[in-house]
């Protein structure tokens, strides 16, 4: 008999001062490329992967001198074959890409598309920019969007580069602008709508989001755009970063967005569908920062895309009378 293989070992990293900062589950899943997204969570929900010894949630952020242990089917990459990110999935996001640098890449991201895998979804923008650009290893998306929102997103190429665009996110540096259409004539001219917002869990498990004093602080400022008469086209720019906050902080001052099915008008949506809107109304048109290492300001846009222009065409012609438009 010929000798026995040996097994394979477990094998122990120590996180860097580049990784430090990074979400265990992101980091996962660029040191174990190829292993589909489920797999990855379900060593962490085991325990398999350890941190100095201990179990650790998805959302733990990693500190320079953690010594994660990944078990040996991983550190030998012996990974289930999960499915191949499909192709059309990656010539959509080549198609959607607005502009790339050797740190950044920015997308026009497609409504409908999740920004990463999970919950019943196995490819998202992240997944699928990974395979497109396979010898970039150090892809991370530098903030989120929701599956129903389209535009601007922003993906970094660099960790450096990911911590530094992190931090102006943090310090509220980044102005992001959105185009939203609402129910009704908003009449509340500049308005900041200054409500908390709690996370609510339904039976499904699925996410609600409340206004409730219980709630954190959440600010999203409104101007309006154009007025319809039956809708108004706001533009809307969020103080912080909560989970559906400019959804919930619209219906919540008697003007939910066109399409949107959890937070939205029955009524209003059926009349925005029979002028072919089949989505949520939201697009994140604009976003602005300073550079983090040039110091030069940068502004990059994403049209509206056809499909919602041409609700607001339908719409007819804007209102233009007094205190009914603003001035961009």
């Amino acid at each position: 008999m010929g000798a026995e293989r040996p097994r394979p070992a477990a094998a122990i990293h120590v996180i860097d001062e580049d990784s430090a900062g990074q979400r265990i589950d992101n980091w996962l899943m660029r040191e174990l490329k190829g292993w589909p997204r489920s797999q990855v969570y379900r060593l962490l929900r085991s325990g398999q992967v350890r941190v100095n010894s201990g179990r650790r949630k998805p959302d733990y952020r990693l500190r320079a001198g953690d010594r994660v242990r990944l078990p040996p089917q991983a550190a030998a990459g012996q990974a289930e074959s999960g499915p191949a990110v499909p192709r059309a999935l990656r010539e959509q996001l080549a198609a959607a890409i607005i502009e790339q640098t050797p740190e950044l890449i920015v997308l026009d991201k497609p409504a409908g598309l999740a920004v990463h895998g999970g919950s019943g979804v196995s490819f998202g923008v992240i997944e699928g920019l990974r395979a497109l650009y396979p010898d970039d290893e150090r892809l991370e998306l530098v903030h989120r969007l929701d599956r129903e929102t389209s535009g601007c997103l922003l993906v970094a190429r660099r960790r450096g580069f990911l911590k530094a665009l992190h931090a102006l996110f943090r310090d509220n540096t980044v102005e992001k602008r959105y185009l939203a259409l609402v129910a009704g004539r908003w009449q509340r001219g500049r308005d900041t709508v200054d409500l908390p917002l709690d996370v609510r869990h339904r039976a499904g498990g699925e996410r609600h989001v409340v206004v409730a004093d219980s709630g954190k602080p959440a600010q999203t400022g409104f101007r309006l755009v154009e007025d319809f008469g039956q809708a108004s086209l706001l533009e809307v720019t969020p103080h912080t970063g909560r989970t559906h906050q400019i959804r919930v902080h619209a219906q919540a001052v008697g003007h939910p967005l066109a399409g949107d099915e959890r937070y939205g008008d029955a009524v209003f949506n059926e009349e925005m569908a029979a002028l072919g809107l089949k989505r949520l109304f939201l697009h994140a048109h604009a976003l602005s920062f300073t550079h983090p290492v040039s110091g030069e300001p940068v502004a990059l846009s994403a049209p509206l895309p056809p499909a919602l222009a041409t609700v607001l065409e339908r719409l007819g012609p804007a209102r233009r009378g007094p205190g009914r438009r603003e001035g961009r």
